[in-house]
């Protein structure tokens, strides 16, 4: 029999890589794995080829270590290979690992996990993105992505601010977008339905629902319900963002998490400043280009959008069930 070998992607910025390799040689030994293969991502590669060059090594696993960005660009090149993935969280958002209820801040125990945790297959959104010189690229996401003020908070923010304070850096990038009164004017078809309109200051897509600092922006997404949850945000002045705190800081955050609290939010009513989809495929036009993120990090401009869910297209490692 052969012995297992586990692929470690790291982003040599976010990890301190001399603690992070004692602290794999001795989850290797302990879980009687071969000696790990260490591949560095590059600003022009940020985990795509490695993951590629993983796979084409033969790991049996593939660790991505870093943040959303290396999370992403590994799970892109992971899509059906029947390879696990395992998280070592690092960075500001951490995101999947978030919605997964995994350790974020404890090396060791995200690493028991990755070597000796249960496979659970997920949910991969892939989208299709038509930007203003014509050229299209398709990408894979895992949490959410964003058109509108929330892709234009995140190229408003700081990066070096972020480097040093975290999620605390986007308080002067929201500040700074609201004051922007434009909005998205969008045609959208979903799960290849009519042809609809709709005026927004904001539309994100979300094969999760938690976001960092215990917001639960998307209550009812799944990892693997095999649907995307939509929310689009349309405030009309301070009353409708109002609406939108209370919606999404009081009732996801607060009344959702308990009995009591769920039983009350059946007294409350739908605000027109906040609505909810769902389904399987969204096809978007906008009519002037818009600025498009994808778990977090900025991938320029569109003026179109296909995005669809690959169900159960990625294996990651979660905790084995005691």
């Amino acid at each position: 029999m052969t012995t297992p070998r586990a692929a470690l992607v790291y982003n040599p910025v976010k990890v301190d890589l001399e603690a992070l390799k004692a602290a794999v040689a001795a989850e290797e030994e302990a879980a009687g794995w071969a000696e790990t293969l260490w591949i560095e991502t590059t600003e022009d590669d940020p985990g795509q080829g490695q993951a590629r060059q993983a796979l084409a090594e033969g790991a049996d696993l593939v660790i991505a270590a870093g943040g959303d960005g290396t999370v992403r660009a590994v799970a892109e090149e992971l899509r059906d290979a029947g390879v696990p993935l395992g998280l070592l969280p690092s960075g500001t958002g951490n995101l999947l690992a978030r919605n997964l209820d995994l350790t974020l801040d404890d090396t060791a125990t995200a690493l028991e996990t990755a070597f000796r945790g249960d496979d659970r297959a997920i949910d991969l959104g892939l989208i299709r993105i038509r930007h203003p010189d014509g050229t299209v690229g398709q990408h894979a996401y895992l949490v959410m992505a964003g058109l509108g003020l929330d892709a234009k908070m995140l190229s408003a923010t700081d990066d070096e601010l972020k480097a040093k304070v975290g999620w605390l850096a986007y308080v002067k990038a929201i500040a700074q977008v609201l004051r922007d009164k434009n909005q998205l004017h969008i045609r959208y078809s979903l799960d290849g339905g009519p042809n609809r309109s709709v005026r927004a200051h904001t539309i994100m897509v979300g094969n999760c629902g938690s976001l960092p600092a215990n917001i639960l922006l998307l209550p009812e997404a799944a990892v693997d319900d095999g649907v995307f949850d939509i929310v689009v945000l349309r405030p009309e002045g301070f009353v409708g963002w109002v609406q939108i705190m209370v919606k999404v800081f009081w009732e996801n955050g607060v009344l959702r998490r308990n009995t009591v609290g769920r039983k009350l939010m059946g007294l409350t009513k739908e605000v027109r400043a906040l609505n909810y989809l769902k389904g399987r495929e969204l096809v978007l036009k906008l009519q002037r280009p818009e600025e498009i993120e994808l778990d977090g990090d900025p991938f320029g401009e569109a003026v179109a959008v296909k995005t669809w869910v690959d169900p159960g297209a990625l294996t990651v490692r979660v905790p084995r069930e005691q």
